[in-house]
């Protein structure tokens, strides 16, 4: 534990949701969901709007829609939140090389590795300044928490959102997490709690009361001995500039069990171009090929294939993933595919475009060798992929809250689509509440487009933090050591 708050945990407020509600001005106050829009789609991030009203991360959409049916439900646009997120991750790393970001939204900063804080109110100027930085820069809010110890950062910053900022201050973790849930601490699950609750703790008290060898019994000697000391507020755990991620994967969800054996093979294809393509973003090679299959029943098979050394060749991967395939029965149906890459490693072995020919090769003369024979020495054609519905291509092409631009009308976004019709709310960040007008799905003046910034004219923040900002408030109140809110 340290003894003044100089580690800061940033949480960028509904983040997704946020976004959208800054790009497009007629969804400002309103109720937005983001995430998966078919039958078997789930909410990535729900505004506070939605929140209110019951709908929250993780949610079946279908559920959402009941709790909240007049909210936008919208197709998450990651170009446009990646954009951001580097945005905000900038101005972090102005504050200090320490900076460990844990998604998009989401990052613990050392603010003494960086000489931005020494103690409370250096660090609650640093916290105010970063979250006017932020609005400044990205148009959009973030909340704060500034602690001794990670742990206490992202509890501080749970506790100001949304928007604001709590300082706890060392001295007051013990007092301040007593009367909190069990849940609070990081680890306790609902399957944990669940177990600490039948044995009668329910509060963080109760668990700095019950002693370590008490929670060692109930927990195991690992989880017992951690949580013991989390339960005092003690938490020693350093800021990481680097963690190395030990996997690169995507995957899909169906909105439609698939059963044709084409489809599932295109299918598995492109997501191995996909994840090639994270792979390569990410500067990284890797030796072992991981195909996930999720059936009709539920069932979840893995297949995995290491390679003679590691690549980045979108062929090697995708060839790898096609023979995995072979081994798995997607006879009744297929509610998910997954492809990963494991092993990673900073450079590719050169040889493994030899590997891929060869096994082409060796693909086509298996193929020659068990080709079944029929009237006039042909192989039999295989068979058609199943064809997608005209509504199923409009959604893919145009995905609801994406961004369009018509040569008449300029920059919009989709509102939705059905019935050979694609209807646009034409609007940009920076101006009022846009006009919307229906077209065909095929109009030729229509056609997708890239994201426009949140903020017209971003402020130059090249010589920040020297020269911070003033807070947007000079009163603090008083929480777990202190607080301040716009």
């Amino acid at each position: 534990m340290r003894p003044a708050p100089t580690i800061l945990h940033l949480d960028m407020d509904a983040f997704y949701a946020s976004a959208e509600q800054a790009a497009k001005p007629s969804l400002r106050g309103k109720a937005v969901v983001v995430g998966g829009l078919g039958p078997r789609g789930v909410v990535a991030t729900a505004s506070y709007e939605a929140r209110r009203l019951g709908v929250h991360s993780a949610m079946p959409t279908a559920q959402a829609r009941r709790l909240a049916p007049n909210a936008a439900y919208l197709v998450p646009r990651f170009s446009l939140y990646r954009t951001v997120s580097d945005q905000v991750m900038e101005l972090l790393g102005r504050l200090s090389p320490l900076v460990e970001p844990l998604s998009l939204d989401e990052a613990f900063v050392d603010l003494e590795a960086g000489g931005t804080a020494d103690d409370s109110a250096s660090a609650r100027a640093t916290g105010e300044g970063l979250r006017v930085a932020i609005r400044a820069v990205t148009g959009l809010s973030g909340s704060v928490g500034l602690a001794g110890s990670k742990m206490l950062a992202k509890i501080a910053s749970e506790q100001a959102k949304p928007d604001g900022l709590v300082l706890i201050e060392p001295g007051t973790e013990r007092e301040l997490l007593a009367p909190m849930s069990v849940r609070i601490l990081p680890g306790v699950g609902p399957a944990t709690g669940d177990h600490l609750r039948r044995a009668g703790m329910t509060t963080v008290h109760d668990l700095a009361e019950a002693g370590e060898a008490e929670l060692v019994r109930l927990v195991g000697k690992a989880h017992g001995h951690g949580l013991h000391r989390m339960a005092l507020g003690l938490d020693d755990r350093p800021v990481v500039a680097e963690r190395d991620a030990k996997s690169v994967s995507v995957e899909d969800t169906f909105d439609v069990d698939l059963h044709d054996r084409v489809r599932v093979r295109a299918e598995v294809e492109r997501l191995a171009v996909r994840c090639v393509e994270r792979l390569r973003a990410a500067d990284r090679s890797g030796r072992t090929v991981v195909l996930k299959v999720r059936r009709y029943d539920f069932s979840t098979l893995t297949r995995s294939e290491t390679l003679r050394g590691p690549t980045d060749d979108p062929t090697v991967v995708r060839e790898a993933a096609g023979r995995l395939l072979e081994s798995v029965d997607t006879t009744g149906g297929v509610r998910l595919l997954g492809v990963g890459v494991t092993g990673l490693a900073d450079y590719t072995q050169e040889d493994l475009f030899a590997q891929a020919a060869d096994a082409r090769e060796l693909a086509r003369r298996d193929l020659e060798d068990h080709a079944p024979a029929v009237a006039g020495g042909e192989a039999e054609a295989a068979p058609e992929p199943e064809a997608d519905s005209a509504e199923q291509l409009a959604a893919r092409r145009w995905p609801a809250g994406h961004d369009v631009h018509h040569e008449e009308h300029g920059h919009g976004w989709v509102q939705g689509s059905g019935i050979g019709r694609v209807t646009v709310r034409f609007e940009e960040p920076w101006s009022a509440p846009g006009r919307v007008l229906t077209f065909r799905i095929d109009d030729p003046l229509l056609r997708p487009a890239d994201p426009l910034p949140l903020v017209r004219e971003s402020p130059d923040y090249s010589s920040w933090p020297a020269s911070l900002p003033k807070s947007r408030s000079s009163d603090a109140a008083s929480s777990g050591g202190g607080e301040s809110r716009p």
